[in-house]
């Protein structure tokens, strides 16, 4: 009889368990044993010394860049031309066919 594989759901942590494991490492708990006790990934815990470091956040939004911001607009604006092009062309067509 085979196993099958079942996907693991991503875990969902709350500000205040990331805040409390960082200010673990700022008291001075090494990164090693925070990520071994609590199964975090070494990735992921550095990523939330750097959020908190930097912003105190932990969301995204709050941790981009300017420039990934910029990005992030200019990928919207892009999205809403395409969309108003085909629009048009729709119309054209349609407009083509009287």
């Amino acid at each position: 009889m085979t196993e099958t594989k079942q996907k693991r759901k991503p875990r969902k942590y709350t500000d205040e368990f990331k805040q409390q494991l960082v200010g673990l490492y700022h008291s001075g708990k090494r990164k090693c044993d925070i990520c071994r006790e609590y199964g975090i990934a070494h990735s992921l815990f550095d990523k939330w010394v750097r959020q908190a470091e930097n912003s105190g956040s932990f969301y995204e939004k709050d941790n981009r860049t300017p420039e990934q911001e910029e990005l992030l607009k200019l990928h919207k604006e892009n999205q809403k031309l395409k969309m108003e092009n085909d629009i048009l062309k729709q119309a054209a067509l349609v407009l083509g066919r009287k």
